[in-house]
């Protein structure tokens, strides 16, 4: 259970704070004592007990507070920044800012960061970090950058993890999220990549994190409404490389997918979420608590008066701004149970098992009769299990993972999945890959409704399966017809049947438009020409001259009658991507797949006449795509090369032209085929004549060893 209690008002916002609310509100070494820096001049420190200030201070007229003021726990001062590098430090005692110490910086900061047990640390925008003992021997030191160029920093936290500080902070480039973590015990900074779930298609508005055991549990509320998380390992296995960490939906929507201001995210405990934001499209902003672990909204608070999408958490108050006031709002959080988050917790009336019940799990009370047992002996058994869970070792990841792909829920088996690939890999990773693969194969089979799809595409982005590994997993793919999962296998296995390859073909080829348009397929293969792929539109082409052949110019007497009956229908042709832009990706993966020609042939005949024409079809629009250029190839990240089309062609013309050659519909097709061969017969006989020309050119440089200085020779060719 969880409740938000009744709210009141701190104070008014001052006048210099902006449209953006305060910069922050931070603990200061008193338990009850906070500082609110508002976006302008002005700190001050309030006493949340008695809702009034205790001191202010601004900076001069004409400068500007630009990071929230914190309180140095080591020494009881408080820091802030104006102007991005002047840093201020004073006490209680100081009246004025302008008098207090000052040091300029070489750097501009992005945040100062104090918490108890630890000096204050110093976050500069350019990504790099020092610890303010440091910075204060030498201001004007040197500041690395070490971030990329463009990229920005939009949230950062600071922790204490098994004693030892651990800094996070998370940078956007073009759409793109990462994020650094900074430990000061071994000086290691680890870079990640945030990939975006499966379900995630928007970018993130709010970020908070938690340290839950080894890891950071990460949560992100994006623009689509719903939270997401991402566990980052506190200890990477290689510090040194870039590396990727899958954000998973964890809450789907708590707030209204069409707010894009006014909303914030902040993690209460293990199990409790604080959201901002608007519920409904329509509706106002709300104060929400959400429970993570099943899902449920515990408690809500409507704002009438709107909010500026800030959220901070003390202790036990939320801070957010109410209108033009900054306001608290205490919660309690209880220790969540399914029935505390269904709202059906019954509460004893005596005192001792009423507080027992914030520790006493709900699955294992049951059946031990709690409501008439004695209050000491039930302590007794509560203190007696923690004990024997305590000398319990440690399950390693990969047990618990193969555990839970047996009966778990897909959620819970992904959470595991995202944890065991979170750690450092070990020498038989590849082996627990494949049975997590089998294992999974094997319970799908077993209950039809069960399909844990992202699982199975974030173990097929390991890059350790293969084929001859997990077999099933393609043909269980061909009868699920989940063509993402396809093209998956078919850019990460190198040792996929022919027979497989052709069955994958089928599907690709025959699978409907609209099912494509409603899946998430890889677009890397045709980003730099989706436009005409995608639209299907028919352009008018300039006259193709590269490499000796024009698709207008008739150079078969015998053919001339039959193309220009319909020179509209031809220019369309040629000019025209037969397919949609999903599915030549899908057909792009196909071309990049290995095979043996002999094993390949036979399984191409059984493919339908009409799929194989459409099939030629689109490789001859993608030679005409290679044509247009000198290097002849197509743009894109991974295209499909002019050889890979060239011998798709002939595989396709070889196991079907006698079937392909009946249909009316491939005449037209088949004649332009022929007029580019007889053009690149034509061009190889010209080529073959200067060839012998320039043989007998060297032949004659060959002879005539002795040479002057200078000399004038004839060479007549015939």
């Amino acid at each position: 259970m969880a409740a938000l209690e009744e709210g009141f008002t701190l104070t008014a916002v001052p006048l210099g704070s902006g449209p953006d609310g305060p910069l922050g509100v931070e603990q200061s070494d008193k338990t009850d004592q906070f500082l609110v820096t508002d976006s302008g001049r002005t700190v001050i420190l309030y006493k949340v007990s008695d809702q009034k200030p205790l001191g202010s201070w601004s900076v001069k007229q004409g400068q500007i507070i630009t990071c929230p003021a914190v309180c140095n726990f080591q020494t009881g001062e408080y820091i802030v920044v104006h102007d991005n590098k002047v840093l201020r430090i004073w006490n209680n005692e100081d009246v004025n800012l302008d008098k207090v110490f000052k040091a300029t910086l070489s750097a501009e900061v992005y945040r100062i960061h104090s918490i108890q047990g630890t000096e204050p640390l110093v976050l500069f925008k350019e990504g790099a970090i020092r610890g303010l003992e440091a910075l204060l021997a030498e201001p004007q030191q040197k500041i690395e950058t070490v971030i990329s160029d463009e990229e920005v920093i939009k949230w950062t936290k600071f922790f204490m993890v098994f004693r030892h500080p651990v800094l996070i902070f998370i940078t956007e480039k073009h759409g793109n999220y990462f994020a650094y973590v900074q430990k000061f015990n071994s000086r290691i900074l680890s870079k990640y990549t945030l990939l975006l779930g499966q379900e995630e298609k928007s970018a993130a508005q709010s970020f908070s994190a938690s340290v839950y055991r080894k890891f950071i549990s990460l949560m992100s509320l994006s623009s689509d409404g719903c939270v997401y998380e991402t566990l980052i390992p506190i200890h990477p296995g290689d510090p040194e490389k870039n590396q990727r960490v899958v954000r998973s939906l964890l809450l789907k929507s708590v707030v209204s997918g069409s707010a894009r201001s006014g909303v914030a995210l902040t993690i209460l405990d293990q199990d409790h979420v604080a959201v901002l934001g608007p519920p409904l499209s329509a509706s106002k902003e709300c104060l929400s608590i959400w429970n993570t672990k099943f899902q449920t909204l515990q408690a809500s608070k409507e704002l009438p008066q709107g909010t500026s999408g800030q959220l901070w958490y003390h202790g036990e108050n939320l801070f957010m701004l109410h209108g033009k006031f900054l306001t608290v709002i205490p919660y309690k959080c209880e220790v969540s149970s399914l029935a505390g988050a269904l709202g059906k917790l019954k509460h004893s009336q005596d005192p001792d098992i009423h507080a027992m019940t914030h520790f006493v799990n709900w699955e294992t009370s049951q059946g031990y009769g709690l409501g008439s047992q004695n209050s000491e002996q039930s302590k007794r058994i509560l203190r007696r299990r923690k004990i024997e869970a305590s000398v319990q070792p440690e399950v390693p990841p990969s047990t618990q993972l193969l555990a839970a792909v047996q009966k778990d829920s897909e959620k819970h088996i992904e959470v595991e999945l995202r944890k065991f690939l979170a750690v450092k890999r070990t020498p038989d990773f590849h082996t627990i890959i494949g049975d997590v693969v089998i294992g999974l194969l094997g319970r799908c089979k077993a209950e039809p409704s069960f399909y844990p799809r992202n699982c199975l595409m974030q173990l097929i982005q390991t890059r350790v399966l293969s084929y001859s590994l997990c077999p099933g997993l393609m043909e269980f793919a061909l009868e699920k017809t989940d063509v993402q999962i396809l093209q998956l296998c078919l850019q990460q296995f190198p040792d996929i049947p022919e027979s497989v390859t052709c069955a994958c073909l089928k599907i690709f080829l025959s699978i409907g438009d609209d099912s494509l348009q409603e899946t998430d397929i890889n677009m890397e293969s045709v980003s730099d020409y989706t436009a005409i792929i995608q639209d299907g539109e028919i352009e008018e082409q300039t006259e193709i001259l590269q490499n000796g052949f024009n698709p207008e110019e008739d150079n078969c007497e015998n053919c001339a009658q039959e193309l220009t009956e319909k020179p509209q229908a031809a220019a369309e042709e040629s000019t025209s991507c037969p397919v949609t832009g999903k599915r030549a990706a899908l057909l792009n993966a196909i071309l990049h797949s290995a095979y043996s020609e002999t094993f390949l042939l036979p399984h191409l005949k059984d493919i339908p006449a009409q799929h194989i024409t459409l099939f030629l079809q689109y490789l001859y629009f993608l030679y005409l795509k290679c044509s247009e250029n000198a290097t002849m190839t197509l743009p894109g990240i991974h295209p499909p090369t002019l050889n890979q089309i060239m011998d798709w062609i002939c595989l396709l013309l070889d196991a079907n032209f006698t079937v392909v050659v009946m249909l009316p519909e491939a005449k037209r097709l088949l004649l332009s085929l022929y007029k580019f061969v007889k053009s690149q017969i034509s061009i190889c006989s010209e080529l073959n004549k200067i060839e012998v020309s320039f043989r007998e050119l060297q032949k004659l440089n060959q002879e005539k060893t002795n040479r002057e200085l200078y000399s004038i020779e004839v060479l007549e060719l015939f």
